[in-house]
């Protein structure tokens, strides 16, 4: 094993914190994008563009972490399994959330009723992230865990 790669299995803390934030930067543009916004002028595709992209961004991660990362914590400290089942009710929640954004916006919902689900989207994404922060950083320190970044964080 090279020193580079010693350095990824040790850096996964980082790459969670860096992920979230990204997402959380991804959201707040979308946001803009909706105040901003009329689904009816031409700009709507741009809009458009924003809620698919923060929503494919947000599903990516979620479907990786449940695929690579949490297995990789319960098979390493099962006295996490608990925190596990509780982050992944959080991510069917925020898709069952996503799901009513991507409705909206297929409906050309207005930028009112777009801004009401980011919001409750927001309010959610946070509360999830810093509770997995919270209770997985420490964790992730150690992990050893040999997976592209991308296969366990999302395509961002």
């Amino acid at each position: 094993m090279t020193e580079g790669e010693k350095t990824r299995l040790i850096a996964w803390s980082n790459e969670m914190r860096s992920v979230h934030e990204r997402l959380r930067n991804a959201l707040r543009v979308t946001q803009e994008a909706i105040a901003k916004g009329d689904p009816a002028a031409p700009a709507a595709r741009d809009l458009l563009l924003f809620c698919h992209g923060f929503c494919a961004a947000l599903t990516g991660h979620h479907e990786g972490e449940d695929r690579e990362l949490f297995p990789a914590i319960g098979a390493a400290h099962p006295e996490l399994r608990d925190t596990i089942r509780q982050l992944e009710q959080d991510h069917s929640m925020i898709g069952h959330l996503l799901g009513g954004l991507q409705a909206a916006v297929d409906r050309a919902s207005t930028p009112e009723a777009l801004g009401k689900h980011l919001e409750g989207i927001a309010a959610i994404m946070e509360s999830h992230f810093r509770f997995e922060e919270r209770k997985l950083l420490s964790v992730l320190d150690s992990l050893e865990l040999e997976a592209d970044v991308g296969e366990v964080f999302g395509p961002l």
